[in-house]
């Protein structure tokens, strides 16, 4: 049998309430989602508690006073005696090299918390060099039926990356994930793979064998490793390939499907800077993404390197750079063009962090999100100490810009933003409650200010 001693109480827990140990048609209790975890977790931080304490002989007395429509005491503690299905699964995920990290682990990706916050999965299942999670790197994304030229350029895009020391950051499906992927791996680069399926099998696969050896390569996927495919898990995933990115090309997308889905989610969020290479595919869906705020590749593969579509600051491409043009002069300040997660250099980020706890670190996620005060503040000092937030220092600037009330026109002309990314991060604002939309005509205004 494994010894779950070798996963920390606060591991433990947070497996046995999140995650699936088997099919889930067979699984008794339904382990609790991203925002159910995190709804809990914050009542147990406001009762003193931390997941670590319901491992006890009875923790029915600790969840006294718990209220929840959706999640009832019953489901928790259903979810919780499921300690030998448990360690029969983490036995023979070990036995092929997996690992699990979470949210309380030093190894967690920093990037994944400070962008999708709660949204990011409390649990991570892995093979391979664990250190790699917070490389950062290139995401490569685009169609499992790409062209022979798109993927023998998607090759050579991985080839650039590795002679460049960038990781590759793809999700190891067929076409365009996995040759971007096998193209860094055939140059000795570095590949972060975010799977949405068959995890276990991929451990094991002669194809990712000598980047996993070589400590080149890791595997990782928030979703039980022995899940097959799921066009639900496909599509949920891909926001974790952007997020634990520096920038993002895109080499083909269709009109429909998750390659699309997921840049326009990218795009929406503002996660990472989004290059997409040029195309004569007519049923493309590739200068649909131009057009909201993407950014038109070099069509010649040696007129540009794979380093410029990084930036010196945090890794957002040269788009994010100009995009903001006049804003990010007007209102940053010298300390937050400080180098943070940039860079090709591959190693540990956490030597010197001090390490939260699960709970501390989904309450504190939970009260940003609730109280907006608190979410401006506590998202305004991780600008501070990493890579920024363009949105943020747009909405810094739109206090001193829309004081009165003024139009979209206006704001174009004084932060010369693109029209569809000032739109985007002018709804944001809007149902952040940081400005209000006026009408007749249509113009924007803080809040607060009369």
């Amino acid at each position: 049998m494994i010894e779950t001693t070798l996963l920390s109480p606060t591991a433990q827990a947070t497996l046995l309430l999140t995650s699936y140990f088997s099919k889930a048609s067979s699984e008794s209790a339904k382990p609790l989602s991203n925002t159910e975890w995190g709804r809990f977790a914050l009542w147990l931080k406001e009762k003193s508690n931390t997941p670590a304490d319901l491992l006890v002989s009875d923790p029915k007395a600790l969840l006294q006073g718990w209220h929840d429509a959706r999640i009832s005491a019953e489901r928790i503690i259903g979810l919780l005696d499921r300690g030998h299905s448990l360690a029969l699964a983490m036995e023979k995920w070990q036995r092929a090299g997996l690992w699990v990290v979470t949210r309380s682990d030093p190894e967690y990706p920093k990037r994944l918390k400070m962008r999708l916050k709660t949204d990011s999965p409390p649990v991570l299942f892995g093979c391979g060099n664990k250190a790699l999670l917070n490389a950062g790197g290139l995401a490569v994304i685009g169609s499992r039926n790409a062209s022979e030229s798109d993927l023998a350029f998607t090759d050579q895009v991985g080839a650039k990356a590795a002679e460049e020391c960038v990781a590759i950051v793809s999700g190891g499906a067929r076409g365009v994930d996995e040759t971007a992927m096998l193209g860094a791996m055939k140059h000795g680069g570095v590949v972060i793979g975010v799977m949405a399926d068959s995890l276990l099998k991929a451990a094991t696969s002669t194809k990712w064998r000598k980047g996993l050896m070589d400590d080149h390569a890791v595997l990782v996927s928030p979703f039980y490793p022995e899940a097959g495919f799921n066009a639900g898990n496909a599509m949920a995933r891909n926001k974790y390939i952007y997020c634990l990115a520096d920038s993002s090309l895109v080499i083909h997308s269709g009109k429909k499907g998750g390659t699309l889905n997921g840049a326009e989610e990218n795009l929406k969020k503002g996660w990472v800077a989004l290059w997409v290479k040029q195309t004569t595919d007519k049923d493309a869906a590739n200068s649909d993404l131009v057009a909201k705020g993407g950014r038109w590749l070099e069509a010649d593969i040696e007129a540009f390197k794979v380093a410029d579509l990084m930036s010196n600051e945090d890794g957002s491409a040269n788009q994010v750079k100009e995009q903001m043009g006049d804003l990010l002069s007007m209102s940053a300040q010298p300390e937050l063009f400080a180098e943070t997660d940039s860079g090709p250099k591959i190693e540990p980020e956490h030597k010197k962090e001090v390490v939260e706890s699960e709970t501390e670190s989904v309450v504190n996620e939970n009260q940003a999100n609730i109280v907006v005060n608190s979410e401006q503040t506590a998202e305004s000092d991780a600008v501070l100490s990493g890579p920024i937030d363009f949105y943020l220092l747009f909405i810094s600037e739109l206090q001193r810009l829309a004081e009165k009330p003024v139009t979209v026109e206006e704001l174009i002309e004084s932060t010369q933003l693109n029209k569809s990314q000032l739109t985007e991060w002018l709804k944001r604002a809007v149902d952040d409650e940081q400005v209000k939309k006026l009408n007749r005509p249509v113009r924007y205004q803080v809040k607060n200010k009369k």
